[in-house]
């Protein structure tokens, strides 16, 4: 009778872990994704030469009917359709980063290899918000050295360091990131993209239009929007202080811009660590 010997348990039976993932390979791991889609660069490209040709509309026609010295203008170097294309396009692309992945199953398989799913979120959030406010910066800056190339024709032109225009170029700069990543967040929120680029538009472009500077608690709500606060730090003068309106501040409006992309993203660390995938 011969009896059985007892197998040890072999090293491929048992789980090996790995060394868990550091937050600079999740950078490298998003950075990967983002690049590697064909439609960003082209996306990019045109969203950049439509916010420097607008600038450059804006000023022509704006200059074909002055006929006196004039300070920089808000309208001029950033009109409403530049920002507009900035705000919709930076809005979806930030969504569709986080929500491409939960139509494709691909959060899955990034849950299953790195676990700490907040910090995948954070790191998503780190190269959008890089990316973006590069772009921001080449469109800022841009519309207003085109638009000033256009208005030293006749000296009508300003300097870097006339009261306001660093302001207005810092604002728009960042007004890309701002709200792609105030995309992103409604992405993790939603996970569905048309509900999302909707929703981002509907907050970012449309519900600033329904609130005035008439009333109070209408001006205290659309100074708390990001296009609203935008307005207000690109315009190089100051309020009329026999106006009837509200007017929102300067620090107030850099506190809006601050504010809306942190509770974007505290928001999609936190439900995503909640809720399953």
């Amino acid at each position: 009778m011969t009896t059985l010997a007892s197998v040890p348990p072999t090293t491929s039976a048992a789980l090996v872990a790995g060394p868990p993932a550091r937050f600079r390979d999740l950078l490298g791991s998003e950075w990967i994704k983002m690049r590697s889609l064909r439609s960003t660069p082209w996306t990019i490209a045109f969203t950049v030469l439509f916010v420097i040709g607008s600038a450059a509309v804006a000023t022509l026609s704006d200059h074909a009917v002055r006929s006196g010295p004039a300070a920089f203008l808000a309208h001029d170097a950033y009109p409403p359709a530049g920002s507009w294309m900035l705000i919709l396009v930076a809005s979806s692309m930030g969504a569709l980063a986080m929500v491409s992945e939960y139509s494709s199953g691909l959060i899955r398989t990034t849950t299953v290899a790195v676990p700490a799913r907040g910090s995948v979120v954070l790191a998503k959030a780190a190269v959008t918000a890089v990316l973006w406010t590069a772009v921001g910066t080449a469109a800022s800056a841009g519309s207003f050295l085109v638009s000033q190339a256009i208005l030293n024709g006749r000296h009508f032109g300003v300097t870097l360091t006339h009261p306001g225009v660093f302001r207005a170029m810092s604002a728009t700069a960042l007004l890309a990131p701002v709200c792609a990543l105030v995309g992103l967040g409604l992405g993790v929120l939603l996970r569905h993209a048309a509900a999302t680029v909707i929703t981002g538009v509907f907050a970012l472009l449309m519900l600033p239009t329904m609130f005035s500077d008439s009333n109070r608690w209408s001006a205290d709500i659309k100074h708390a929007l990001v296009s609203a606060a935008w307005n207000r730090l690109v315009q190089n003068w100051e309020p009329d202080p026999g106006s009837l309106g509200y007017t929102a501040t300067v620090p107030g409006s850099w506190i809006v811009f601050a504010l809306w992309p942190l509770v974007a993203v505290a928001l999609a660390v936190v439900v995503v660590r909640r809720r399953d995938v």
